[in-house]
């Protein structure tokens, strides 16, 4: 198939700015910082003093935020069709509001039912706040050429939520306990992201001609395309790929003879390095196409993952092997839009995108659950190796999209 953007009529200037509107993209930046600061890693502090209080066990705090994620992944198609036909500013603004409510309504729950009748709503605010209806409106506001960038932009600063997050949630359950820590988020995300998208995002709904073009970009055509179901199996191998290494990696660092320590510090590369990778993904598009691109940086992901149970027992082994899996910790949130708008245009790119995340967030969901069910039948080290096939087959799976353009 090949790209509609021309077609639709967006390579002309839709915002009458000289291609971007950059305060919807700053606006952005700083909602999607938040959203995923406070919704998704805010989590990882609050779970241990969460379930001591609740008399729970880690496995069912954590299935809430497995919850939310399947959640989020099945309201993803008819989310992208709302953002298609009436653009962000709706679907974003009423998100923030349900965010804001649920998390108060977290720190007031008493038993795992509560808990995990607030994560639905977690799950339903995350599927109108997080990257992909952020990812939505850049389409609704940019020219073709600026669209990478504005995608990088807001990809780069959101990367960050969870270095600011997780440590300012700790510090806030420190001094004030996880309820209260909790009324606070809420209040940060009240504060921040409800105004910014009520105010920034006014105007942002999709072009006339781009709602009502019949351009070869429609979903119904996407979805007889082999190649689309090419992307498919490779997002989803890949995003569960990363999901069981980012549950996973510290417990089998510590089998290779680290200490919990080290195994931590060296977990935190990948974080680090996944704003990085998403830098080194944009310089080599300059140069091959954007699913060219991915496919190179996610194989060669999955042969350093590979090698990390023969060099990863010395530290400088496991460290050189985890920068250059960390390389790729984060390609896949800025590859996914840029190869479905390389390749479909902009036609409809909400639902399209919805119908590739709904699988590929719920792999991210559930593969560590059915990872450490392996892992208990036959170590950990067959785990990383399945780990790191996958990636390798992603990439074979990106690299062969194009033959069937």
């Amino acid at each position: 198939m090949t790209s509609t953007a021309t077609a639709t009529g967006r390579a002309s200037d839709p915002t009458g700015r000289g291609g971007s509107r950059r305060e919807v993209v700053a606006a952005l930046a700083v909602t999607t910082t938040v959203s995923y600061g406070v919704l998704y890693y805010a989590f990882s502090a609050l779970l241990e003093p969460m379930r001591l209080e609740l008399r729970i066990s880690a496995t069912a705090a954590t299935g809430a935020l497995t919850l939310a994620s399947l959640i989020s992944a099945v309201l993803a198609i008819p989310v992208g069709r709302v953002l298609d036909a009436r653009g962000g500013h709706g679907v974003m603004s009423g998100g923030s509001v349900i965010a804001a409510i649920a998390v108060l309504a977290w720190s007031q729950v008493h038993d795992v039912v509560q808990l995990y009748a607030v994560f639905v709503a977690i799950g339903i605010a995350s599927a109108m706040v997080l990257y992909p209806p952020a990812f939505a409106v850049v389409v609704a506001v940019t020219t073709p050429r600026r669209r990478t960038g504005a995608l990088l932009g807001i990809t780069l600063v959101a990367g960050f939520a969870s270095s600011i997050f997780i440590p300012l949630t700790g510090q806030l359950i420190h001094s004030y306990g996880w309820r209260r820590s909790l009324v606070v988020l809420a209040v940060i995300i009240a504060v921040v992201t409800v105004p910014l998208h009520t105010f920034a995002l006014r105007r942002t709904r999709p072009g006339v001609a781009v709602v009502k073009s019949q351009a070869a970009g429609s979903p119904a055509e996407v979805l007889r395309d082999f190649g689309f179901w090419l992307l498919a199996v490779a997002f989803v191998l890949h995003t569960g790929a990363l999901a069981v290494i980012g549950v996973h990696l510290v417990t089998y660092l510590t089998k290779l003879g680290h200490s919990p320590t080290t195994a931590a510090t060296l977990a935190g590369l990948l974080g680090l390095l996944s704003v990085t990778g998403r830098i080194l993904v944009t310089v080599l598009r300059r140069w091959l196409p954007m699913a060219t691109a991915t496919a190179v940086i996610v194989t060669a992901q999955g042969a350093a993952l590979g090698l990390l149970p023969l060099a990863g027992r010395s530290t400088s082994g496991a460290a050189a092997c985890l920068i250059a899996f960390g390389l790729g910790f984060g390609v896949a949130s800025i590859a996914k839009p840029a190869i479905l708008l390389d390749r479909y245009g902009d036609r409809g790119y909400a639902t399209i995108a919805g119908i590739l995340g709904t699988p590929t967030t719920i792999a991210g969901a559930t593969a560590p659950l059915a990872a450490a069910a392996l892992a208990t039948a036959v170590g950990y080290t067959p785990l990383v190796l399945s780990a790191a096939t996958a990636c390798v087959i992603a990439g074979i799976g990106l690299a062969a999209t194009h033959v069937y353009r």
